[in-house]
């Protein structure tokens, strides 16, 4: 049987891959934003793990916010990055430095 345990393992692996996403690749910003969103995605799964587990749909209801967060993000930053692509030829992290203010 599956329980509890086993959900905050995946959370964690996945929680961990994000960051480690994050801190190994600084060089492509997509490689970052998909990191951002294994993150959320795993913050998903104790939300809902502990819901289920607690009998509270509060928990769910509030996983459903976070994924509304993470479909605006991905959205809004894709077309970040489509605009900066056109105007820069690239999306190297090192070259968004340059847009301070």
């Amino acid at each position: 049987m599956i329980g509890l345990a086993h959900y905050l393992t995946v959370s964690t692996i996945l929680f961990v891959l994000g960051v480690l996403g994050i801190f190994i690749n600084r060089k492509n910003i997509i490689i970052i934003l998909m990191a951002i969103e294994l993150i959320l995605l795993s913050v998903n799964i104790n939300l809902v793990a502990f819901s289920h587990f607690l009998g509270d749909l509060a928990g769910q209801v509030f996983a459903m916010f976070v994924l509304t967060v993470a479909a605006g993000e991905a959205a809004i930053g894709l077309a970040i990055l489509v605009i900066y692509f056109r105007g820069r030829g690239t999306i190297a992290v090192d070259d968004a430095n340059q847009m301070k203010g």
